[in-house]
């Protein structure tokens, strides 16, 4: 049973790796709510998290400052998944994109890091819910045995503040 540290650096783990999400706005009437890639600054288990945008795209032109917002998140495999609560803005730092900006980044910004389009988004985390799945098979198996397998996701779950 893995203690909640354990799953929240299972939890960076997963988005260095597989780094897509869904991200939207919290409070929301339309649930605007969109796939995007999130990229990491460095090592740390900790953010934020940085998203390349266009200013054009209804997510980032509903910004109005800090605004309340959440990512969830499903690993390549299903055996982590999570939601994430923060607050995103609209960051351009120069320094930042300079950082994070590589050819994948680059392939969607005709002009560079000058694109007047190209929109950086901050996303600062402050909570997390994150849950381990336990493998269906081996749950099957469990109730074929007669045993209970949601006393198993008992343990497997964590919700934890961030900094």
């Amino acid at each position: 049973m893995p203690t909640p540290q354990e799953l929240e650096a299972r939890l960076w783990k997963a988005l260095r790796s597989d780094m897509t999400v869904m991200l939207g706005l919290a409070n929301r009437q339309d649930h605007l709510l969109r796939p995007m890639t999130v990229q990491i600054d460095g090592e740390a288990n900790h953010g934020p998290l940085w998203i390349f945008s266009a200013r054009d795209t209804e997510l980032v032109e509903a910004l109005s400052g800090d605004d309340d917002a959440f990512i969830s998140f499903a690993a390549k495999g299903h055996e982590l998944f999570a939601t994430i609560g923060g607050k995103l803005r609209l960051d351009n730092d120069r320094e930042a994109i300079d950082r994070l900006w590589n050819r994948f980044v680059a392939a969607w910004y005709e002009q560079g890091k000058d694109d007047p389009k190209l929109a950086l988004l901050r996303f600062d985390v402050e909570e997390a819910e994150v849950w381990e799945d336990e493998w269906s098979l081996i749950a099957g198996i469990k109730l074929l045995l007669g045993i209970d397998p949601k006393k198993d996701y008992a343990n497997k779950t964590a919700r934890m503040k961030l900094d």
